[in-house]
């Protein structure tokens, strides 16, 4: 492997490294703190270098041991033959297995965790103090953990708070998902950061017997997110109806006298959305995600609503644009958020990619390119829209402010628009609120 100085000598250095990958110059000074070209630039600098794959290439030694460390009881192995011990919690588990993410949110673990969003991911936690507020069922977003499992620094402690009618780990018990404590958390974002989420097993085995060569083998066999349509394991199997508003201290939820009927397409609908649309003063039927244009439209709504949701959003669009187009065709108005955002644009003839690392957590900024005003925003996505794709007719109009992917888009002539960001947030900054009541304001603008 040539060492990473070498490789941005070559490439002219810094300035010209950075203008050559598409990337700041903090990302060349990560290169340096990593030691490695992040494995997606390797194209370009072997055409400007000359270079080869075994130049860039970084072996990285498989971590094996004897067995484990005393005290440790669980195992966190990633497919580029890491090795974490650490403590389990929760639930025990023989493995599971998928893509390793962060979470940098300092609050709402419960609301993480719940979120159908990360199906088939294991939850890093950037936040050391995890479980310190226990559980209440007013706080999960959806009625299962959708996640695999969490990964957190400290041991999870009794709560201390007054709403909380359960301990993390009685309740991840109760739910059977593992956990471990006991990581270096840092260490393992920082691989993410640079790397790029990798596929991992978090194994929590009852007899306390541990085979890292097998869950290697695991983790390197998981085909990954990529093609993957996780909306359908997510989505509700039939149709209901939502009349619970937004939550106000200390025990009454918010709600408007409904003046529009939403029809809202549950591609992993967090339940806090469904409130915000409640609260707005709409009428909320929930239909699954499989559900054609015809099955939308049977209930005769003034808008539509794509929700969010887990997966790769070109497998979730085999099914879901041909639905969006029916709804499009008849001027229906719509309102996406995150996969449904993606969904849309798909919809409209764009197309999608995975980020490197994704964004997660609750303090992403987003400029807003029509009003300019920056708003910040909770987000938990890992694919993005590509602007490039997107066909005349369909503006920008918001644009993440940390990698400048894009946040939002809307129509010309039609009355939809989406977003990617989580407008209801929970947990999460109320920055964004208002879009609910822009879609209100859709339905109640003439035809």
């Amino acid at each position: 492997m040539v060492a990473i100085d070498d490789i941005i000598a070559r490439l002219g250095g810094p300035d010209a490294a950075a203008r050559l990958t598409g990337v700041g110059l903090e990302a060349i000074r990560k290169w340096r703190q990593a030691r490695a070209v992040p494995s997606k630039h390797w194209q370009a600098v072997i055409a400007a270098t000359g270079l080869t794959l075994a130049d860039l290439a970084q072996e990285t030694p498989v971590e094996m041991t004897d067995g484990p460390p005393p005290g440790a009881t669980a195992v966190l192995v990633l497919n580029d033959g890491s090795v974490f011990w650490g403590r389990g919690f929760g639930a025990p588990s023989a493995g599971r297995v998928g893509e390793v993410c962060f979470n940098t949110g300092m609050t709402g673990y419960q609301e993480t965790l719940t979120d159908p969003s990360y199906a088939g991911q294991l939850i890093t936690f950037t936040f050391p103090h995890i479980g310190n507020v226990g559980t209440t069922p007013e706080d999960s977003e959806a009625t299962n953990v959708a996640a695999l499992g969490l990964i957190v620094k400290q041991d999870v402690t009794e709560p201390s708070n007054w709403r909380a009618t359960s301990t993390l780990d009685a309740w991840l018990r109760a739910r059977d998902v593992p956990g471990i404590a006991g990581i270096d958390t840092r260490a393992l974002t920082l691989r993410i950061r640079d790397g790029g989420p990798p596929h991992g097993v978090l194994c929590y085995p009852a007899d306390e017997r541990f085979d890292v060569a097998g869950l290697l083998a695991q983790a390197r066999a998981w085909p990954g997110l990529e093609g993957m349509d996780l909306a359908r394991q997510v989505s509700c199997t039939q149709s209901y109806v939502w009349s619970e508003g937004t939550w106000a201290w200390p025990d009454r939820h918010v709600s408007a006298e409904p003046r529009h009927h939403v029809v809202a397409v549950d591609y992993g609908a967090k339940r806090n959305i469904l409130r915000c649309l409640v609260a707005a003063g709409c009428r909320v039927t929930v239909v699954p995600a499989t559900a054609s244009a015809d099955e939308i439209l049977r209930h005769a709504p003034d808008g539509v609503f794509l929700s969010n949701g887990p997966g790769d959003p070109a497998a979730t669009a085999e099914y879901a644009v041909p639905a969006i187009q029916g709804v499009l065709d008849k001027g229906v108005p719509l309102f996406g958020i995150c996969l449904g955002h993606q969904l849309l644009a798909l919809a409209l003839g764009g197309r999608t990619y995975k980020l490197a690392q994704g964004h997660r957590g609750a303090n992403q900024p987003v400029k807003d390119l029509t009003t300019g005003k920056v708003e910040i925003t909770a987000q938990n996505h890992g694919f993005a829209v590509d602007e490039t794709s997107l066909p005349e007719g369909v503006r920008v109009t918001h644009r993440s402010l940390f990698d400048g992917s894009n946040e939002g888009i809307a129509c010309d002539g039609r009355p939809a628009f989406s977003v990617q960001y989580h407008p209801e947030a929970s947990p999460g900054p109320a920055d964004s609120h208002h879009l609910f009541h822009r879609f209100v304001a859709l339905m109640q603008s003439p035809s």
